[in-house]
């Protein structure tokens, strides 16, 4: 019903919204009159009683959908849910955590925060939040974060259960400001190839990738893989502080423009601590908006090498408009265009249904899977501006070489261990009662990559592990299946003896663009291609 309440005032609603966004001298005393007159009729003779805050919100919501993919409305709760990762911190109790089997269990404690201090270790599982049970199907993330989350200097009482304890341990934690990180992993590939994952674009993000590459040229560092798969993006300015590390002073990396927004260009500086040396960026399918700026840039100044996959192709750009209850529009402005005049944005006349079914028809359509199958229009080839290399516009940066998806080494048994979480209950489970020993043999990540196996009697007991889990084993599962599921539970143990990095670390010995990135730089392919370093 709501729905069409919604339909009935979405052109006047609509006029309004102009309207505020319009200079007075603009505003004609007829189309406020007959907003104002249809809003009196609805509220004065339909049927229903209606909640004039709801319908509103369904009415902006309906309005800004009409416009563009990216354009939205968010609450006062959205809102300050949607900036938390961004901003870089948020206060709680400072936890990774999964839920499985419908118990709160701890990946681990983040570094420093309340749950490190007061003893909480991987694998515990929280069944009491403020003497109430925390388990069963009431659980889910909205509940752990409403739980657990609160204001700095609050206090929360937990009870939990750990492996090799008869009673429950109880703890009483502080609630602090817990930092978000944007960097995942950093470390060396080689001797002299670093490698860092960034997983965002946020405020803590230039600290972060500073102090990573001071860290890795100490080690030796003179060439850099930085992974931007996944990345969804985040600030335009960290985007441009970030291409501004690579590029020479005052070459253009992004400019936007509008049709109420004049042309913006941002150019490099000559601040920057990785002008020289080889770069080779790894994207895909998942790397959008800031991801692709920094792409886009590297790519048109012939500066470094993309490898991966086709990106996602976001490039408008969304200006934050308050609203009085403590709401915001994000309305689309302008749009991102890179320094030859790409458009990173993929169409989207087709509507928004048809637009985030892109990665789905890319998938379908054989694009992620073989070069082959893409195709670009001349109308759409642009030349890069040192080497005039042909790169190709139309949405999303396409990289200089294609690393295909492989689908053939994910099993169905390995996706429904992980979609269980018998995956991961299983590797806290083995970690934690054999701590003492595996961190005497393995004590940093380096030792534990080129030693720890996973062998056949590991391999049994985690299948064992599953089929008391009602879950059995494809005992017919390929080679390349097998191998992939031995690298990841080599990374998920690393992640539980160590952290989130080691766990990057490991899987990415095995990644393909991981393998191909080192190969381009250890070979002759940046000369070859003129690629300046």
């Amino acid at each position: 019903m709501l729905d069409q309440i919604t339909n009935r005032i979405l052109l006047g609603i609509t006029i309004f919204l102009l309207l505020a966004l319009s200079s007075v001298a603009q505003v004609r005393q007829e189309q406020m009159e007959k907003l104002q007159r249809a809003i009196q009729f609805i509220e004065y003779a339909y049927i229903e009683d209606l909640n004039d805050e709801d319908l509103v919100e369904q009415a902006i919501r309906g309005i800004l959908r009409e416009l563009d993919p990216h354009s939205a409305y968010l609450s006062a709760d959205e809102l300050r849910r949607a900036n938390e990762p961004l901003e870089g911190s948020f206060e709680g109790i400072g936890i990774q955590f999964n839920i499985i089997n419908d118990t709160i269990v701890v990946v681990s404690p983040i570094p420093g925060g309340p749950s490190e201090k007061v003893g909480l270790m991987p694998g515990d599982k929280i069944v009491e939040i403020d003497g109430e049970t925390s388990y069963g199907s009431k659980i889910n993330n909205q509940y752990v974060q409403e739980k657990l989350r609160g204001e700095r200097g609050s206090q929360v009482d937990i009870a939990i259960h750990r492996i090799g304890t008869e009673s429950l341990l109880d703890f009483t934690i502080t609630r602090d400001r817990i930092p978000i990180h944007s960097l995942d992993a950093a470390f060396m590939a080689t001797p002299e190839i670093g490698y860092i994952k960034l997983n965002r674009f946020a405020r803590t993000t230039m600290r972060e990738y500073r102090e990573a590459t001071r860290k890795l040229q100490e080690q030796g560092m003179k060439h850099l893989i930085l992974d931007l798969n996944y990345n969804s993006g985040g600030y335009l300015d960290v985007a441009i502080d970030l291409a501004d590390q690579f590029l020479e002073r005052d070459q253009l990396i992004v400019y936007t423009e509008g049709h109420t927004s004049p042309r913006q260009d941002f150019r490099s500086s000559f601040r920057g601590n990785f002008k020289n040396g080889k770069l080779v960026i790894l994207v895909n399918e998942g790397s959008a908006s800031a991801s692709e700026i920094v792409s886009g840039a590297i790519q048109d100044w012939d500066r470094g090498l993309l490898v991966g996959r086709r990106t996602f192709g976001k490039g408008l750009v969304q200006r934050p408009f308050e609203l009085p209850d403590g709401s915001a529009i994000r309305l689309t402005t302008a749009q991102y265009l890179t320094p030859t005049g790409r458009s990173i944005q993929k169409p989207y006349d087709e509507g928004i249904d048809k637009y985030y079914e892109d990665l789905r028809n890319r998938l379908s359509s054989g694009e992620l899977v073989s070069p082959e199958n893409i195709t670009f229009p001349d109308s759409l080839k642009f030349y890069t501006k040192n080497n005039q290399r042909a790169v190709f516009g139309g949405g999303g940066i396409m990289p200089d070489f294609f690393i295909p998806l492989d689908t053939t080494r994910v099993s169905d048994f390995y996706s429904r261990l992980m979609r269980r979480g018998i995956m991961n209950h299983f590797s806290i489970e083995y970690t934690n009662r054999n701590r003492q020993q595996l961190s005497e043999l393995y004590p940093d990540v380096e030792t534990y990559i080129q030693d720890f196996v996973v062998g056949e009697d590991l391999l049994n007991e985690l299948f064992e592990y599953a089929e008391a889990n009602n879950l059995v084993s494809d005992e017919d599962g390929s080679e390349q299946e097998m191998t992939f599921l031995e690298n990841q539970l080599k990374g998920i143990i690393a992640r539980n003896l160590f952290d989130f990095a080691a766990y990057t670390q490991v899987v990415m010995q095995s990644d393909d663009a991981f393998q191909k990135a080192i190969y381009l730089i250890e070979n002759n392919t940046f000369d070859a291609m003129n690629i300046r370093y």
